[in-house]
């Protein structure tokens, strides 16, 4: 009798006992235009508390909520507007990322990887198994590199920077333009080629690299990408001894219409009351105004940082006013991704809600040459603009991205140490 009831109670919670995890580290794929962009995600959890992210270099962009069931897995990812379905199938997840916004018919002037309406992405992804270390002999492509005859349209680039990390043949790195990078590229040396790709939610990328005898690169980037097909990469040296273009300078490629008039700015914040800069909290104050949107990956980078700064030097007089355009009515309407992003990465400063990305121009009067995404205006105690810094790269900029941040934060303890009545 013993033993029949052991035998029923296993029949019983076996499917229990067999039911599929998905916890653990993955190797994914999304198919952009026909190519099959590698990166990794992880998952934890089960049932209703699902979590999942995916890697930007050593930092996660994480979901916002979850559930996995009867095999079929559905990951939100509130701070891009996006959502995974996938079902599981004899260990291989299958199914599409797609944004959950609605198309932006009269916006446009906005670059992102993602944006509102965008058709969904194909994807597939199996069990991450940790391969040998390969012995593979590679050229030593590490250190900066400037790519030339790039087809930008920012106004005044005409070069690129990438930053390439090496070791043996895994390869990390950027490719950063004038509002930021790609984020962090990893691959590794393979048939004579380096391969390095990203997806970290909003972004993709497929970048081939192949060292050329003469010590140049040929820099291919997928066929979705703007700037479709091969890169000439020349280290900075040669660049400067044979006249080619440099990149765009971060300092100069953005200025004011007139440095002797206030950066003007009226706008509602998230519970709808209007601020602007005539308000009593921003007079002898340093003001950092920062062009933003939800949307825009670089600033998905920079705001964390801003978070920080503001932390540490609000209480000497730092104002921070971020200025977010949107692409698509919904999220002005119900800024779902704002408000996501706002908790993520920390921010206690000032968010006012602009508009929709098109219409910037026309709001921003002060703005001259400003085409970037994101870009921060730095006004001085007299309520005057002193610098304006466009864009803004990830840690996978490596030391470029050191040197930016330290070049940031010291201006902004400038301004700070300088007096109202000194700048009169």
């Amino acid at each position: 009798m013993k033993t029949k009831l052991l035998l029923i109670s296993t029949i019983v919670f076996a499917p229990a006992m067999w039911a599929q995890s998905i916890a653990g580290l993955w190797n994914a794929t999304i198919t952009v235009g026909g190519n099959q962009i590698p990166f990794k995600i992880e998952f934890a959890g089960d049932g209703n508390n699902v979590k999942g992210w995916f890697f930007n270099g050593e930092e996660h962009e994480n979901s916002t909520g979850g559930k996995f069931e009867n095999n079929s897995l559905v990951l939100n990812f509130d701070s891009y507007a996006s959502v995974l379905k996938a079902t599981l199938n004899n260990g291989v997840l299958e199914g599409e990322y797609a944004s959950t916004a609605r198309p932006a018919a009269a916006d446009s002037g906005a670059r992102a990887g993602r944006g509102p309406g965008a058709a969904p992405l194909p994807f597939r992804a199996i069990r991450y198994i940790a391969e040998p270390p390969s012995k593979m002999n590679a050229p030593d492509i590490s250190g900066l590199w400037y790519l030339e005859n790039i087809k930008s349209s920012k106004h005044d680039e005409k070069a690129w920077q990438f930053i390439v990390e090496q070791k043996g043949p895994e390869v990390s790195g950027a490719i950063l333009r004038v509002d930021g990078d790609t984020g962090t590229l990893t691959g590794n040396y393979q048939d004579g080629k380096f391969v390095l790709s990203h997806f970290s939610g909003a972004r993709g990328a497929l970048v081939v690299v192949t060292p050329q005898g003469d010590g140049t690169l040929v820099v291919e980037l997928d066929g979705q990408h703007p700037q479709a097909g091969a890169i000439v990469g020349v280290r900075p040296e040669q660049a400067k001894a044979k006249g080619l273009d440099l990149p765009a300078d971060f300092n100069q490629h953005t200025s004011v219409a007139d440095p002797t008039k206030p950066f003007d700015f009226s706008f509602p914040d998230l519970n709808g009351k209007i601020v602007s800069n005539t308000d009593p909290r921003f007079q002898g104050k340093v003001v950092l105004i920062n062009i933003t949107g939800s949307w825009c990956p670089n600033c998905h980078d920079e705001s964390p940082f801003l978070a920080a700064l503001y932390d540490k030097y609000h209480a000497q007089g730092l104002e921070i006013v971020a200025l977010d355009f949107e692409q698509g009515a919904e999220q002005l309407a119900n800024p779902v991704r704002l408000r996501q992003l706002i908790k993520q990465s920390g921010i206690k400063y000032t968010v006012l809600l602009g508009g929709l990305t098109g219409d910037a121009k026309e709001k921003l009067t002060q703005a001259k040459g400003w085409d970037s995404w994101p870009t921060t205006f730095f006004v001085g105690r007299d309520g005057l603009v002193k610098a304006v810094h466009a864009g803004f790269p990830s840690p996978g900029s490596g030391k470029l991205y050191k040197d930016e941040t330290n070049e940031f934060t010291a201006q902004v303890e400038t301004l700070l140490g300088q007096n109202l009545k000194s700048q009169k």
